[in-house]
């Protein structure tokens, strides 16, 4: 079975920059109860302020599909209410070769 891996674009909501970066801090230091989520790494872009992208890497797509169910991710991920200024754009896709992953 193949890994999984996707990226996701966040944007912060006005004023919520800051807010945004401690609710995604928060969320990475949550993703630790779950063994099938590989990478899961935040990432600010550097010319556009309030925009960010998480890159993910799951063992399987049982993995993926497990991805935010346990208790300390769904109260993490909670914190993002308010603070996104529209839905996450995600794109699924399937790693090819890595360095620094097993893929």
């Amino acid at each position: 079975m193949s890994k999984i891996s996707l990226i996701a674009k966040l944007t912060a909501a006005e004023g919520k920059q800051a807010e945004l970066e401690d609710a995604m801090r928060s969320v990475v230091e949550a993703a630790d109860e779950e063994p099938g989520l590989e990478v899961y790494a935040a990432n600010a872009v550097d010319d556009e302020p309030g925009v960010y992208y998480f890159y993910e890497i799951y063992a399987d797509e049982a993995a993926r599909d497990a991805h935010g169910t346990g208790d300390r991710m769904r109260a993490a991920m909670g914190a993002f209410a308010g603070l996104l200024g529209g839905r996450p754009e995600i794109i699924t896709m399937t790693p090819i070769a890595a360095k620094g992953a097993d893929v």
